[in-house]
């Protein structure tokens, strides 16, 4: 095995790093979709719901989607150095946390549309 440009361990297949680069791609593209979706309940679509329903959803997506975007070049970073210096690499807890915060945001919805 050869070692990488920056000296810190073995070079990391090529494969590997792509699949990284693809992982970033997709948590980007988790943002643009939970920021698309802030915009429509806080713009576009016609909801009878309360100015703090609309609030409460809007905000939610926004927030989570500056946090998926914050986190994805982080992780994508930690993921290289991680895979180069040929260590395990943990899971990520953001996976979870997205999951939980968008329930709730179908349960928001789910409440406001059946009251």
């Amino acid at each position: 095995m050869s070692s990488d440009a920056s000296g810190d361990g073995p070079s990391v297949d090529y494969r590997f790093t792509l699949a990284n680069e693809r992982t970033f791609l997709a948590w980007l593209r988790t943002a643009l979709a939970l920021l698309a979706g802030a915009v429509a309940v806080l713009h576009l679509l016609p909801l009878d719901w309360s100015d703090a329903q609309r609030m409460t959803v809007g905000l939610t997506l926004t927030v989570l989607a500056g946090v998926v975007t914050v986190y994805a070049p982080l992780r994508w970073y930690h993921v290289q150095k991680v895979m180069s210096r040929g260590r395990t690499l943990r899971m990520s807890l953001l996976p979870v946390v997205a999951t939980f915060a968008i329930f709730l945001v179908c349960v928001v919805i789910l409440w406001g549309n059946l009251r």
